[in-house]
């Protein structure tokens, strides 16, 4: 049946789930249709054969699978084995690609952008907003007039809106049907990435004439650069750095110029209440801030007549910020990362990841001519040694996404299906040659399932579920919904409306759960901004929430500079990373082969820490206080865990002596 059912476009997965549906059916159902009631008689009773039940069987499957009807339309659909030849113009031309290669802080931007500039147009594809500013200035400052185009903004230099000859923009915003005399992709080893893949797959095949930067060696025998005239240009580092052979250990050995590297929100806030308990200042720079405030704190750390000389940090320093650090410190070498299943794990960093972080220390352009990297915990550094003693991985894949204009040709053949099924059934139906892979599209099914209850037309809705949003913020998802909504009713969604829904004004931040809301609020406002440029119409004011989101960027700044106070104000419970470190440690002990670097002496540290807890509202509260230094706690974690072994053993010794004078007793009794 199952090799019948392959012939008409069942797999294995479908089958198995037209198989189970059908048996169900079978078994259920009152009564069953008279043709099939006889041919599972006729069966039944040696009559009739097994595949004489095949056409009942492939008709139930086409009521649940309305696809098997139109499958081979769908796989031509769905064929993404030659995506270079979705971009005809860039193949109709011999295109010059010139490959900067080379380690972090090697020169390789600068050549590429010294290039962009003295050309009469240009493009510059950047991964991070932060990026495209800095160029859009740099260019401008230059003397080449440039524009500026993100999802969220649109700067154009000319005063009448007449677009200039260079553009600066993220990725996902590069137009593949202008044609550059110069173009630059940044990052390039991003084209494997899981879920923003498809952007840089899409510049480098799309874009009419490339200069590309990278960090990583390229092959000209892969069959995707055929049409390309391939150059290498090789860069060594100009600033040396050196991993250390020995690791921080306490925070009171921090100097200045020091970045100390989290991998999560809390280990942030900790650390940095403990620095500035010892009367230091720190500048703190995360993720989800916004890029105002980034900038602000990185300009803090960076000036010289600033008292503040020392940064926390997540790996958002490994892009788009210049940071004037003298030595990198790892807090910790385990990160979560969302694997290419879509499925959040724990995982020791790669190498590209620590070199990527570790090269911003020692800058040429710092005042520090030279870079050190070490660890927190000297469990740790033999493993940071030996995660940078390996090559990189070499890129063998690039990332793909459906577009719009397919998942609309689905929707022709399936009009009942829901969006969220219809890109389903394109990955599972997908055909890619070894070159390429689809990327996730979990974030673009979540937010499609939020909104499939609401009325949209298919373009409006894929457009929608295309936003770049932080799904793990419920005031964002909430807002996401209620855009959608009122999009949905043809109610223009206004300054006023905007206002109202955020409570605008808003009051600084008093705690650290205030501070996240506020970032928060930052995001909605940047959705707003986002589609306002795909539906100008239903967002019009996209000036004023522009200025609020300006005050808004303020009044974070303001809170991030007080960030301590914040803590203090906070749970008194907030992790302490000590504490938080031995149980990622213990966590990543029973972890599998994703934590291949870890060694066996950093699961026992995480064993024999998880083991030696005190009152961790109490510890916590002392060692951010500065009463108590980490040091001081694990030796009272140890004297404790000795007294509660000592007492146990002196316990043990009374419950069997109390034993023995129970039994004397009762032999007592029976004589």
């Amino acid at each position: 049946m199952q090799k019948l059912a392959a012939d008409s476009g069942l797999d294995a997965r479908l089958f198995h789930q037209a198989f189970i549906s059908f048996r169900k059916y079978i078994l259920e159902m009152t009564s069953l249709p008279a043709d099939l009631h006889i041919i599972l008689n006729d069966i039944c009773c040696g009559a009739g054969h097994i595949d004489d039940i095949y056409p009942y069987f492939m008709r139930h499957a086409k009521q649940i699978f309305p696809m098997l009807d139109c499958m081979d339309d769908l796989r031509k659909i769905s064929d993404l084995r030659v995506p270079a030849n979705w971009y005809p113009e860039a193949r109709a031309i011999q295109r010059k690609v010139i490959f900067h290669a080379g380690p972090t802080n090697s020169g390789k931007t600068y050549h590429a952008i010294q290039r962009y500039l003295a050309a009469k147009s240009g493009v510059y594809c950047g991964p991070l907003k932060l990026l495209a500013h800095e160029i859009f200035e740099k260019s401008n400052d230059a003397g080449v007039p440039c524009d500026l185009v993100t999802g969220e903004e649109r700067t154009f230099v000319d005063p009448e809106g007449r677009a200039a000859g260079h553009v600066a923009c993220t990725i996902e915003m590069c137009s593949v049907t202008t044609p550059y005399e110069v173009a630059v992709i940044d990052e390039i080893q991003m084209i494997r990435d899981p879920s923003r893949g498809w952007a840089w797959t899409r510049a480098l095949l799309g874009l009419y004439n490339i200069l590309r930067n990278t960090v990583i060696d390229v092959t000209s025998e892969r069959k995707d650069f055929v049409f390309f005239s391939l150059q290498v240009h090789n860069y060594q580092r100009l600033t040396p750095f050196s991993i250390l052979d020995h690791a921080v250990e306490s925070l009171d050995n921090l100097r200045p110029g020091d970045c100390i590297v989290c991998f999560s929100k809390n280990d942030i806030y900790s650390i940095s209440r403990q620095i500035e308990a010892r009367g230091q200042e720190c500048a703190v720079i995360y993720g989800s801030l916004p890029p105002g405030t980034k900038l602000s704190q990185a300009k803090k750390f960076n000036d010289p007549d600033d008292p503040c000389k020392i940064l926390v940090a997540t790996d958002a320093i490994g892009m788009g910020l210049n940071l004037s650090i003298k030595r990198i410190i790892f807090n910790s070498l385990v990160k979560p990362n969302v694997n290419e299943k879509g499925e959040k794990q724990m995982e020791t960093i790669s190498t590209s990841q620590a070199l990527q972080i570790a090269g911003r220390a020692g800058r040429f352009s710092s005042k520090f001519k030279e870079g050190e990297v070490t660890t927190m915990h000297r469990d740790d550094l033999p493993v940071l040694k030996e995660i940078l003693s390996h090559s990189v991985d070499p890129i063998e894949t690039a990332g793909l996404h459906p577009t719009a204009e397919q998942i609309e040709m689905f929707a022709y053949h399936l009009p009942d299906a829901t969006l969220s099924n219809l890109v389903d059934i394109f990955v599972s139906l997908s055909q890619v040659d070894g070159l390429y892979f689809v990327c996730n599209i979990d974030d673009f099914k979540f937010l499609a399932d939020m909104i499939q209850h609401i009325p949209l037309n298919l373009r409006s809705r894929y457009v929608f579920c295309t936003a770049p949003i932080n799904k793990k913020q419920p005031f964002v998802c909430t807002s996401f919904l209620k855009f959608a909504r009122q999009f949905s009713r043809d109610e223009p969604l206004t300054f006023d409306w905007v206002c109202r829904h955020i409570s605008w004004p808003l009051a600084p931040p008093k705690n650290i759960k205030d501070l996240v809301h506020l970032e928060a609020v930052h995001d909605v406002l940047d959705l707003y901004l986002w589609l306002s440029y795909r539906f100008m119409d239903m967002f019009p004011d996209t000036a004023s929430i522009r200025e609020i989101q300006r005050e808004l960027d303020d009044i974070i700044q303001q809170g991030v500079r007080n960030i301590t106070r914040l803590i203090r104000a906070s749970d008194p419970t907030v992790t302490d990373p000590l504490q938080a470190q031995s149980n990622r440690h213990s966590q990543t002990g029973r972890g599998t082969g994703s934590t291949k670097f870890l060694t066996g002496s950093r699961g026992q540290r995480g064993q024999r820490a998880s083991g030696q807890m005190m009152d961790s509202s109490l510890a916590s509260r002392l060692v951010r206080d500065g009463l108590l230094t980490p040091d001081l706690l694990q030796q009272l974690q140890r004297e404790w865990s000795k007294d509660q072994k000592q007492d146990n053993s002196s316990q043990r010794a009374l419950d069997l002596e109390h034993q023995s004078n129970n039994k004397g007793k009762r032999k007592k009794k029976k004589k």
